[in-house]
């Protein structure tokens, strides 16, 4: 019965990990892709004029 306790974690944590890989390919594009887009743009966006405005009064 040892190799049984041996072999249930790593299972366990295989199922676990093709739940999770399942989840984001299934969550990936569909009606919220916009928006999520959107999101990244304006926090790059934001990140970027942020690192252009410190970087003025060093010019």
């Amino acid at each position: 019965m040892d190799y049984v306790s041996a072999l249930v974690p790593p299972v366990v944590m295989a199922v676990f990990f093709i739940g999770v890989i399942r989840v984001i390919v299934k969550t990936q594009g569909g009606a919220n892709k916009a928006k999520e887009d959107a999101v990244v743009d304006a926090a790059l966006a934001r990140a970027e004029s942020t690192r252009q405005a410190s970087a003025s009064p060093d010019a």
